[in-house]
């Protein structure tokens, strides 16, 4: 069965956007952004949802071809790198990138069995569509040094505790990595 990673930069205070949707305070440095590389190539299937499909798709494949090298690598990793896109208002999807507009829960589970690598969801609205079914196998938290005060939370509400155990922390320039193993 794939693995399923939700790895995001996250405020202090928890929040992976601030209030007015900007994650411009999420400058990675050098040595992050390669980890973010090399964890990215290890990746079969990256699960999308429509908010960060449209962000992501904004920049990453019209890097300038003078942009630094680490950003270049980037923009063609994810170019390259099978995407399923999660959304009921999209018509379409580019990029080596696949459609869905019907239950996310449903089709995750179909292709979290549907081979033994790894996946990573990227999106907060449909990560939470998935933590209260039990579908999200580890949590990456990049934790920057700042607080927002308001934004699109990192974690739904939830109407039970879900017990995670620690696994690994990094410490980079401008981040701090925390990563977790649902139990």
């Amino acid at each position: 069965m794939r693995k399923l990673i939700y790895g995001f930069s996250v405020s202090l205070d928890g929040y992976i956007n601030d209030r007015d949707g900007s994650i411009d305070w999420t400058n990675p440095d050098e040595e992050l952004h390669q980890f973010h590389n090399d964890r990215y190539r290890e990746i079969e299937v990256s699960l999308h949802g429509r908010r960060l499909y449209e962000l992501m798709a904004e920049y990453w494949p019209h890097v300038p071809a003078d942009a630094p090298r680490i950003e270049r690598e980037f923009s063609r990793l994810w170019t390259e790198k099978p995407k399923v896109v999660f959304s009921r208002t999209l018509t379409e999807v580019h990029w080596n990138s696949t459609l869905i507009s019907e239950n996310a829960v449903e089709e995750v589970r179909r292709l979290k069995a549907g081979g033994d690598g790894v996946m990573e969801i990227g999106g907060a609205s449909l990560a939470a569509s998935l933590i209260p079914h039990g579908l999200i196998d580890e949590y990456q938290l990049f934790v920057l040094p700042v607080v927002l005060g308001g934004g699109t939370p990192l974690f739904p509400s939830l109407d039970k505790r879900i017990q995670l155990r620690l696994v690994e922390t990094r410490h980079f320039d401008t981040a701090v990595m925390l990563r977790y193993l649902a139990d």
